[in-house]
């Protein structure tokens, strides 16, 4: 595998992907959203570290990780864990974004047929079309996080809450769910791509791997799941075996010969 040949293929598809507007709007903007919804969340809590009361109303199954945080803390620290998934679906909505025009637009620009004229290999043009799609959703995710903690003091946010956004669930979600999402968004992406033509389809079929994630946020919600280590871990192994196994049936479906076949 040539890292020369991988490296010139993602700067390829990022010269091409880029100049979409819509792309560049899910890469940078969508990111600036999710930042600023749970800061204007925590704007509007800023008064809440000074209570005395309000962690009756939380649920039972949340109290522990609080620690020995304050009742109106704790509270501010629970609003803001209702925004955890949005750190979650950004490395899941990018990807998918870019992968919809740098995978299936070859179809319809028939860019592909010169590509694999050249030395590449089919393993390598798919790594690189992933690399492609992965790396800004993940760097944009850790931007958007890092932001996010800057700017948190700012409007609001008791020091002991800026310590719990950095604990381990946290962390893990954001540098380890995130790329793991990432992957397997990308790789259902290239899937989908095989049996579409249209950009749009691809997007909008690959999209439902959104809906587990608003399944835990509803039970999250509800109460009934708690965003914890134990929970984060779970994911990341199930994920990770996911990623392992779709990663395997793109491969094996993206033979030299049926890229050729097929993609018209």
């Amino acid at each position: 595998m040539s890292i020369q040949r991988i490296q010139t293929i993602i700067d390829k598809e990022w010269a091409e992907v880029f100049k979409n507007r819509l792309v560049l709007f899910t890469v940078v903007f969508l990111p600036l959203l999710f930042v600023v919804l749970p800061l204007g969340v925590l704007y509007g809590t800023r008064g809440a570290g000074g209570l005395g009361a309000g962690s009756r109303d939380l649920p039972p199954s949340f109290a522990a990780e609080c620690g020995n945080l304050p009742a109106g803390e704790c509270l501010q620290y629970f609003v803001l864990n209702e925004f955890l998934l949005l750190f979650m679906v950004m490395p899941l909505v990018i990807p998918i974004s870019i992968a919809a025009y740098s995978v299936v637009g070859e179809k319809t620009t028939r860019s592909l047929e010169p590509l694999l004229a050249t030395p590449v290999t089919t393993l390598e043009l798919l790594v690189a079309k992933g690399l492609a799609a992965v790396l800004p959703a993940v760097l944009a995710t850790w931007a958007a996080f890092g932001l996010f903690i800057l700017a948190a003091p700012l409007a609001g946010a008791a020091s002991d809450v800026i310590h719990q956004l950095l604990n381990p669930t946290w962390l893990l979600a954001v540098f380890a769910i995130g790329p793991l999402i990432a992957v397997l968004a990308v790789s259902i992406a290239v899937l989908v791509s095989s049996r579409v033509s249209d950009p749009r389809v691809a997007e909008q079929v690959s999209a439902v791997i959104i809906v587990p994630i608003i399944a835990v946020l509803f039970g999250q919600i509800a109460g009934v799941i708690v965003l914890d280590v134990r929970f984060m871990l779970i994911a990341a192994l199930v994920l990770a075996i996911a990623d392992v196994g779709v990663v395997y049936l793109v491969t094996g479906l993206f033979q030299r010969e049926t890229i050729l076949t097929k993609w018209h």
